[in-house]
């Protein structure tokens, strides 16, 4: 009896541990706040994005503030000059803060969301998005410590549409 409680408990730890160290899927491939993926032939301007760690111990983006129209369909050029992992992930800051704590629980998670890139130091990568709905929202790193660190930014989709 025993020994069937103990593989019971390893089977239910190995579960727990998969689970969290697993892939992160929010169904985000789908309409968010902010918009939903878009068709790289459709993409209207290009957008370069560097994320990298400051002498002072800050960690940020540049450009730190972004404007677009809405209906604009936008390629993100991302590209990691720091000397550690780092993540774009665009949303509202609600659901930013809300996939914060899930990152702060669950440090090692694996993305699969299209509104969000996690990029190791020295390389490039890409997020074409349609912006389809008007407001303020941000982008920001998730990993643990990097939001705390300035790594986060302003993103303003301005209800006037990108076909005016």
């Amino acid at each position: 009896m025993n020994r069937l409680i103990i593989a019971a408990s390893l089977l239910t730890l190995a579960t727990s541990s998969a689970l969290a160290t697993g892939s992160h899927s929010g169904g985000h491939e789908k309409k968010m706040a902010v918009g939903q993926p878009g068709d790289a032939a459709a993409a209207t301007r290009t957008i370069e994005i560097t994320m990298m760690e400051k002498d002072d111990g800050s960690m940020v983006f540049e450009p730190v503030m972004l404007n677009i129209k809405k209906g604009e369909t936008v390629r993100f050029q991302l590209t990691n000059k720091g000397e550690t992992d780092h993540e774009f992930v665009m949303d509202d800051h609600k659901s930013n803060q809300k996939h914060k704590k899930a990152m702060e629980k669950y440090p090692d998670m694996e993305h699969a969301d299209a509104n969000a890139i996690r990029l190791e130091s020295g390389k490039s990568g890409e997020i074409v998005w349609t912006f389809s709905n008007s407001g303020k929202f941000e982008f920001a790193c998730l990993i643990p410590g990097h939001y705390e660190a300035g790594m986060r930014g302003d993103l303003t989709v301005d209800a006037k549409s990108a076909s005016n």
